[in-house]
C-alpha cells in the first residue's frame, strides 16, 4: 500500500527519492518515461534497477499504475512543478539537503560547499511554507504575549511568509521584507493580507511593534546574524519588541534540533545553531533591554525577545 501522504517519507525512502533525482531517474518519469524499460533507456541505470526503483516509488505513492505504465501521482507535484510555493511542500528541499550532507566531507575539507543550481530556492521556499502549523502558531504567540497591544509587526527574512500570514491572521498589520526574486515567487501567495517589502529593510520607516525573526538566525553566519539584530531593533517604535524564534544551542531548546541546525549550517557553507548567550549579546548591543531567552513550549524552538530601551 502506498505511504500515509499526512507523513514524511523516512530516512530511506528519502534516499530512494535523492537517488532516484541524482541518477535521472525522476526526471525521466515526471517528463517522458512511462516503464522500466524507457528510464533505463534514458538514463545509464540498467533496467532490472529500474524496475525495482520504479516499483518502490509506487510503493511509497509517487507513482500509480495505469494501463502498462506509471504516472506520477499528487504526491510527486512538489518535484514536478516549482511555480506555486504552495504546491511544493518539503521533500525537494529534504533533498536538497541531502546533496549536501553526501558532500559535507568535501566541504569541511574547502571549508567551501559546492555550487548548487537549479530549483534550491523555490525548494527551500515551498519548504518553508509547508512549516507545520502549530510551530507557526506558537512562534507567533511569544511574540504576541511579548506585545499584547501590538498593531504592526515586520517580518525580516521571512521566508515564504507563513509567519507574516499567522501575524495578519491575529489582525497585526504585517509586513514581510524579502528579495525581489522571492516577491515574484511569492505572488499572491497571501492576497492583501501581508504586504510585500521587496526592497532592504533599511528603506522601511521605523516604527513598527515587533519586529520577527522567525528561522533567520539559524540561516545566517554569526556576522550577519548580529547584523539582522541591529537592523531588527532599528526598526522599532518606542517600546516596540525584537522577537526571534529558532533552535539555538545549547540553552533551554531540542538537543537534537540544535545539532540538526549545526549539521545543516556545516554542509550548507553558512549558518548554523548559535548559543543563546551569542543571541543576547547580539539584542543588547543593538540597544535593546529586558533580554531573555526561553524555549517555546511544544515546539523545538526556542524565542530571543529585547524591548526597545
Amino acid at each position: 500500500m502506498p505511504s500515509d501522504e499526512r507523513r514524511g517519507p523516512d530516512v530511506h525512502e528519502l534516499f530512494l527519492l535523492w537517488a532516484a533525482r541524482r541518477t535521472g531517474i525522476l526526471e525521466a518519469l515526471l517528463s517522458t518515461a512511462g516503464t522500466p524499460a524507457e528510464v533505463a533507456a534514458a538514463t545509464d541505470v540498467a533496467e532490472p534497477s529500474a524496475e525495482r526503483v520504479v516499483r518502490a516509488l509506487a510503493r511509497i505513492g509517487f507513482l500509480e499504475r495505469v494501463g502498462d505504465e506509471y504516472e506520477p501521482t499528487n504526491r510527486a507535484l512538489g518535484l514536478l512543478a516549482k511555480r506555486d510555493v504552495r504546491s511544493i511542500g518539503s521533500i525537494p528541499h529534504e533533498l536538497d539537503r541531502l546533496d549536501d550532507l553526501v558532500d559535507l566531507p568535501e566541504t569541511l575539507e574547502t571549508g567551501v560547499a559546492p555550487e548548487r543550481r537549479g530549483d534550491r530556492g523555490a525548494n527551500a521556499l515551498g519548504a518553508h511554507y509547508a512549516t507545520d502549523e502549530t510551530t507557526v502558531r506558537a512562534c507567533v504567540t511569544v511574540a504576541t504575549r511579548v506585545a499584547p497591544d501590538a498593531g504592526s509587526v515586520v517580518d525580516l527574512s521571512g521566508g515564504s511568509g507563513v509567519y507574516a500570514r499567522e501575524f495578519a491572521a491575529r489582525g497585526h498589520d504585517a509586513t514581510l521584507v524579502t528579495s525581489p526574486a522571492t516577491a515574484e515567487r511569492l505572488g499572491r501567495v497571501h492576497g492583501d493580507r501581508v504586504r510585500l517589502h521587496a526592497d532592504a529593510p533599511a528603506t522601511l520607516d521605523s516604527g513598527f511593534d515587533v519586529a520577527f525573526l522567525g528561522d533567520a538566525l539559524s540561516a545566517m553566519d554569526p556576522a550577519e546574524a548580529r547584523v539582522a539584530c541591529s537592523v531588527a531593533a532599528d526598526l522599532l517604535g518606542g517600546d516596540g519588541a525584537v522577537v526571534a524564534t529558532d533552535v539555538f544551542a545549547d540553552g533551554d531548546g531540542d538537543a537534537l534540533a540544535a545539532v540538526t541546525a549545526e549539521v545543516r549550517g556545516l554542509a550548507a557553507g553558512h549558518g548554523g545553531a548559535h548559543a543563546p548567550e551569542a543571541v543576547r549579546d547580539w539584542l543588547i548591543d543593538a540597544g535593546l533591554a529586558d533580554v531573555r531567552v526561553a524555549a517555546i513550549p511544544g515546539t523545538d524552538r526556542s524565542a530571543a525577545v529585547g524591548i526597545a530601551d
